[in-house]
């Protein structure tokens, strides 16, 4: 009688009933020989393949780089920590960790804090949350108190507590790090349609963006008290002159104080000082760089540069303070790679200057690292390269 064994190969080899035990170790040395060899060649095209992805670079040579990719998010399970039973899985297998989880369903805006990022999640009608500090992953809004409907803008104060506008309940949530509900601000008799929030540092003082509609005037900014909640002000109203809007979409402070506002309809961001007074605006409509075609999110870095995200160009432009176009990053793809989108909604950038940018058709989050941070470096940094660990 002759038996046969299958190799990693497909290849069979035969085994005289009597010889099986040599055979069989023969056999395996074969099988191990065949699945390290394998293994090697996938590792090296592996690390060919992280090397090609750690050197996409912006601008691309011969300019000096200013920003590195690093890593994109699209599911939980992206934080779940690997184990050496999951490394023989994929040894074996091919299967990826990161492959298992919840996936993004349609993620809106993205704010970074401490280690933390928030995601909000329109067709989940949560908030997704990568906890790289203590890897670990989990969703705000989804029970009483503090359920959310329709999550759309983001910001988050110095101590990371997270503040969410709700187009439906018209309401901004807030949240502490944790997840815990805190308070609820407006309510749907404040605003037409809340789109987006932005915080000062010392979350006492809440910008809240009314993007009205073609039926109201009230395109505006609402300002409240985030401990009492009292209403404090308005800035902004329908029109294209100095300091009025047409649909404004988001906002965001910087670290001077000053206030930078998408004014999209009108195609330019509008600055203001933090009692809602115009200091000055740029942009225009076009297609050509430092031009806007659909602005639709914003930031400001830790020198005071703002990023815009455009829907309609597929990418975010960096202007200095004084809106002079620095460098843009991103281009229109059909497929989900590195720096390409289709259509792209919410930005943020962290305090160690990440850039975190969202996309709503491939539902994912690219991150970026500017060239002056070294890739263990910041908040996120030693999840993202834990080879660099000692």
């Amino acid at each position: 009688m002759v038996k046969f064994l299958k190799t990693a190969t497909n290849n069979y080899i035969t085994m005289p009933q009597g010889c099986y035990p040599k055979f069989r170790i023969i056999a395996l040395l074969a099988i191990i020989f065949t699945l390290v060899a394998c293994g090697g060649s996938d590792t090296a095209k592996k690390e060919e393949s992280d090397d090609a992805v750690n050197n996409i670079v912006f601008p691309p040579p011969p300019d000096s780089p200013r920003f590195y990719y690093e890593f994109t998010l699209f599911n939980s399970g992206q934080m779940l920590e690997r184990t050496e039973e999951d490394s023989w899985r994929e040894f074996l297998t091919g299967e990826k960790k990161s492959k298992m989880g919840e996936a993004l369903g349609k993620p809106y805006d993205v704010s970074a804090c401490g280690g933390k990022v928030y995601v909000s999640d329109t067709v989940r009608r949560h908030i997704a949350v990568f906890d790289f500090s203590n890897k670990n992953y989990f969703t705000i809004g989804t029970t009483h108190p503090g359920l959310l409907r329709k999550p759309l803008g983001l910001d988050t104060d110095a101590e990371c507590n997270l503040y969410v506008a709700d187009i439906t309940l018209g309401s901004v949530m807030i949240y502490d790090a944790k997840g815990n509900f805190l308070n609820a601000i407006g309510g749907s008799d404040w605003f037409h349609r809340l789109s987006h929030v932005a915080v000062d540092p010392e979350g006492t003082r809440l910008y809240a963006v009314d993007t009205g509609g073609v039926q109201t005037e009230e395109h505006r900014v609402r300002v409240f008290n985030t401990q009492s909640g009292e209403h404090l002000f308005d800035f902004g109203h329908r029109g294209k002159e100095e300091g009025q809007f047409n649909l404004p979409k988001d906002i965001d402070m910087g670290p001077d104080g000053t206030l930078s506002v998408v004014d999209s309809g009108n195609f330019r961001v509008q600055i203001f000082d933090r009692d809602g007074k115009f200091l000055r605006a740029f942009g225009s409509i076009g297609n050509r760089t430092g031009q806007f075609s659909r602005p639709k999110g914003i930031a400001t870095d830790p020198d005071g540069n703002v990023y815009v995200a455009d829907t309609s160009l597929a990418n975010f432009q960096i202007f200095d303070s004084q809106g002079q176009l620095l460098m843009f990053i991103g281009s229109r793809t059909r497929n989900s790679q590195p720096a390409g989108y289709m259509l792209p909604s919410g930005i943020d950038i962290d305090s160690d200057g990440r850039i975190f940018f969202t996309d709503q058709f491939f539902r994912k989050v690219d991150i970026f690292r500017p060239a002056r941070l070294s890739p263990d470096n910041g908040a996120i940094g030693r999840v993202l390269h834990p080879e660099t660990e000692n």
